[in-house]
C-alpha cells in the first residue's frame, strides 16, 4: 500500500474513534498500556513454578497497585496483563487481579499445549477474560518442531474458533516461520511482542526487519511497539528507535500497531515509565494524532478488550 491511501485510510478510520475521545490534546487519552506483568511476594497463596525461586522474582513484587503509581499520572487507565513465566500455566494471579478490577485489566495467559482438554482449557480461561494466549520457544532446539507440534495446531485453531490471539515471544530469527504460521491459519489473530525483540541482542540486520514487515500481508496480524528499554540504544528518550517505528507503522498501518511499556522491567534500573509512553505521544514527530489515537489505544482495544466467541 502506498504511503498516501496508507495515510488516507488511516486518518478516515480514526476520525471515528477520535469522535469517541479516543485521542485528548493534553495527552490524558485514558490510554492502554498493552503489556504489563504483575506479581505478588504471597507465595503461599500463589505459589511459584517447579524451577522459580523467590529470589527470582525482581523486582520482589509487582502488583497492581504498584502498577498504578506509576500509569495513572501518565494517562494509562487499562492494561493488557501478561501472565508471568514464574507462575508458569498457573494463571491464578492474573484472573484474581482481573477480577478484582473489573474493567481494567484484559488478559494474555500461558497454557500447555502439549496437555490434554487444551481446547477446554482455552475455551475456560476466555471466559474469565483472557483474550490471548503466550506462545515462545524458550530452550527449544527445532523450532520447527515446536511450531508444527500437534499442540499448537490446536492452540492457533482454538484462538480462531473464540476471536482470541496468539502472542508470540520470539527473536527474529523465528519470524520466517512465524509467517509460515500466520499463512496456514489466517483466521488467527496474531500479536508479535516487542518488534520481535529486533535490536535486542545488537543493530537490527536489515533482513531481520524485513522479515518483520513482511508479517503485515497477514491481516490478523499486529505488532507491540513495546520494551524500548532493552532495545536498540537501551536508553531514554528512545528515539534511535523512531525509524523501526515508522517502518512498522507505515507496513501495518497504525490500526495493527500497540504500544506498551512492558513494566516492571521498564521502571527499572534508570527507566521510567513516562519516557516509554513520551517516545509515542510526544517524541516522534511523524506521527500524526490519528497515529497516536490507534497506537495508544484503539488497536489494544479491538484486539484486547472486544468480545469473545464463547
Amino acid at each position: 500500500m502506498n504511503p498516501t491511501r496508507r495515510s488516507f485510510l488511516a486518518s478516515s478510520a480514526a476520525a471515528a474513534l477520535t469522535g469517541c475521545n479516543l485521542f485528548s490534546p493534553s495527552g490524558k487519552g485514558n490510554w492502554i498500556d498493552a503489556h504489563v506483568h504483575v506479581w505478588t511476594p504471597d507465595v503461599q497463596k500463589y505459589p511459584l513454578a517447579r524451577g522459580f525461586a523467590v529470589s527470582d522474582m525482581q523486582p520482589p513484587s509487582f502488583t497492581p497497585e504498584q502498577l498504578f503509581a506509576h500509569c495513572k499520572p501518565e494517562g494509562v487507565n487499562r492494561i493488557v496483563l501478561i501472565q508471568m513465566s514464574y507462575y508458569q500455566t498457573d494463571n491464578s494471579y492474573m484472573l484474581d487481579m482481573m477480577r478484582a478490577h473489573p474493567g481494567v485489566f484484559s488478559g494474555v495467559a500461558i497454557v500447555d499445549e502439549h496437555a490434554a482438554g487444551l481446547a477446554d482449557t482455552m475455551r475456560s480461561l476466555v471466559k474469565q477474560g483472557v483474550r490471548g494466549f503466550r506462545i515462545t520457544p524458550g530452550k527449544v532446539k527445532n523450532l520447527s518442531d515446536w511450531l508444527g507440534s500437534p499442540g499448537m495446531a490446536t492452540l492457533w485453531k482454538t484462538a480462531a474458533e473464540l476471536k482470541v490471539n496468539v502472542c508470540p515471544l520470539i527473536n527474529p530469527d523465528t519470524l520466517p516461520l512465524m509467517d509460515k504460521m500466520c499463512e496456514w491459519y489466517p483466521d488467527t489473530g496474531v500479536v508479535v511482542d516487542h518488534f520481535a525483540r529486533l535490536g535486542m541482542a545488537g543493530p537490527a540486520k536489515p533482513e531481520e526487519v524485513q522479515n518483520l514487515l513482511r508479517l503485515a500481508r497477514h491481516a490478523k496480524t499486529h505488532v507491540k511497539a513495546s520494551a524500548f528499554y532493552a532495545l536498540g540504544a537501551k536508553k531514554a528518550p528512545y528515539t534511535d528507535m523512531g525509524p523501526l517505528v515508522r517502518q512498522v507503522r507505515d507496513a501495518f498501518g497504525p490500526q495493527r500497531v500497540m504500544w506498551a511499556s512492558d513494566c516492571p522491567f521498564q521502571v527499572e534500573h534508570g527507566h521510567n515509565y513516562h519516557n516509554a509512553i513520551a517516545i509515542i505521544r510526544d517524541r516522534l514527530d511523524f506521527l500524526t494524532e490519528q497515529d497516536k489515537a490507534w497506537m495508544l489505544r484503539g488497536t489494544a482495544e479491538k484486539v484486547f478488550f472486544s468480545a469473545a466467541a464463547v
